[in-house]
This record gives structure tokens, sequence and C-alpha cells, in this order.
């Protein structure tokens, strides 16, 4: 339950996550293992947001292993891409990290499938001493107001924010919902994709970013937000305010190779593949 301190200091907090209960005409929600993919060939090309990549490539490569004669590849790119490359034709299935809008579905005749809940997690250097923040104090290290970890109760040195750029399904929910739609600052350094966020800050002492609650390593250390900490189970009770549902989606009903994908990912092997990779399952 977020607490009366964090409710007036983050008023407009939007939680994201919801559970998986749509039902899709014509698709089954209750997936199917890898025996779907037994006689068949052909390949999925698969884009889109990067938070989606570790449990993707892991299912691809536990098909691929199943049935040699089927390829699947994985690429980034963002969410914004990942929606205009499914719905122009050049992949099979694009990921995002936010929902398509009315407009992207009406323009592209989108379909689209809850795959996984993901925490977007704040995250700092080891070498810094920070390990909590408050939501104004984020905001006010995003916009530019704090540029010293001195003013947050850190050692005195420069911030170096770093951020993602417009295409980014990460970067929107975070804005969204961890600084209440505010102003990023100018001299916030772009960085790509989740992996290059958490390698920057990896390599900065005095970076702080936001990456994927599923990529989090030993390489940086995950701030807590207005005393909660963003585990898997604090983001699954909703505890935890910077969430949202990673989706796929195709150009039309999924036919062939790409509808069993997704409903391999949606099936209790996939699921548990989801987990395995640090995310949380829909069902």
């Amino acid at each position: 339950m977020i607490g009366k301190e964090m409710k007036a200091e983050f008023p407009k907090l939007i939680l994201l996550v919801i559970t998986c209960s749509v039902v899709y005409p014509g698709f089954s929600l209750f997936g199917k293992d890898l025996e779907s993919f037994s006689g068949e060939e052909g390949r999925v090309r698969i884009a889109g947001g990067t938070a989606h990549i570790p449990f993707m490539k892991e299912a691809a490569r536990r098909i691929m292993k199943f049935n040699p004669d089927i390829r699947v590849s994985v690429a980034g790119g963002g969410s914004g891409a990942g929606i205009k490359q499914v719905g122009e034709g050049l992949v099979d299935i694009g990921n995002s990290g936010r929902k398509a809008t009315e407009a992207e579905i009406r323009k592209y005749g989108l379909e689209t499938y809850e795959l996984a809940i993901d925490g977007v997690a704040v995250i700092v250097n080891p070498e810094n001493p920070v390990r909590e923040l408050s939501s104004l104090q984020l905001r006010k290290i995003y916009s530019g107001v704090i540029t010293d970890w001195s003013g947050v109760g850190g050692e005195k040195g420069p911030i170096t924010v770093y951020t993602r750029d417009n295409s980014s399904g990460t970067r929107a929910v975070f804005r969204d919902t961890a600084l209440d739609r505010g102003t990023i600052t100018t001299r916030a350094h772009f960085t790509v994709s989740n992996g290059a966020m958490k390698a920057a800050v990896s390599q900065d002492p005095g970076g702080i970013g936001y990456i994927s609650a599923g990529f989090i390593d030993r390489s940086v250390v995950p701030v807590t937000l207005d005393g909660i900490h963003p585990t898997d189970e604090n983001i699954r009770l909703r505890s935890y305010g910077i969430s949202r549902i990673l989706y796929c989606n195709t150009r039309g009903e999924p036919q062939g190779l790409p509808r069993k994908l997704i409903e391999f990912i949606l099936s209790s092997e996939g699921q548990k593949i989801v987990k395995e990779q640090g995310f949380i399952p829909v069902k």
C-alpha cells in the first residue's frame, strides 16, 4: 500500500500493472508447449522493446533446439520501432513496453497481447552510497534541479543523468509515473536500450538511470523509491509504483509460427521462462 507521505509527493501515480484477463477472439491464452512446433519450418522475425529480449531469446533458443528447421530472430530498437516495424510488415512480432495507442492500432490493424509484468527500477553505480530516494528527489534530479549527490544525502560529486529516447516504452512508463510527466533535463545522456543504460551506469560512479527490473544484476544497484524496493513481490503486489505490462503486437490476428510462438510464451513453460529471466508471469 502506498503511504500517505508518498501520496502527498506523488499524487498522480499511475499503476500500469493489470492481470491478463482479456480473451482475444479465436486465440488461446492458455498457450501450447513445444510439441506444437513439430513438423514446422520457417522463420519468425521479432523486434522492438528491449525489455523483452531476455525471455524472447530464451524462448527462441528452446524452439530452435526442439526444431532446427525453425529460425527465430530477436532484435531491439525500442517500443515505437517494434510497433512501426510490425505494422509495416517488416517483422512478424513487434514488442512494446507500452500499450499501442488507439491511433497505432487503427493505422496498422494491430492485435495486442500481454506477455509479462515488469517493473522499471531506478539504478545507480555500486560505488554510490545512495540507496534510497523519494519520488520528489528523483523528479528534481531528472529535471536538473538537483545536480550533486550531496543534495540527496550522498557524497559530493556531480550527478550524471541517463535516459532513453522518445521511442522507448521504458522511458514512457518512467516519465509518466516516476516523473509525473515532468521534464527531463537537457543535460541528460541518451542510451539506446536497457542493456546500454545498465552498462553506462555500471561504468559511471556518478550515474543514475532506469532499467527493466529483469535486467538488474550485480553491475548496478536498484534504488529504493519512497521506501519500496523493486522486488518481484512488490511489483506484483503493485506497492512499487513504476510498473508496466510487456506486450507483443501483430498485424492482424497472428497465424502460423508467429501465433504458435506467442502461444508458447503464454504456456506454462513459456511463463516459467518469463519468471526465470527476472520478470513476472501475467498468469
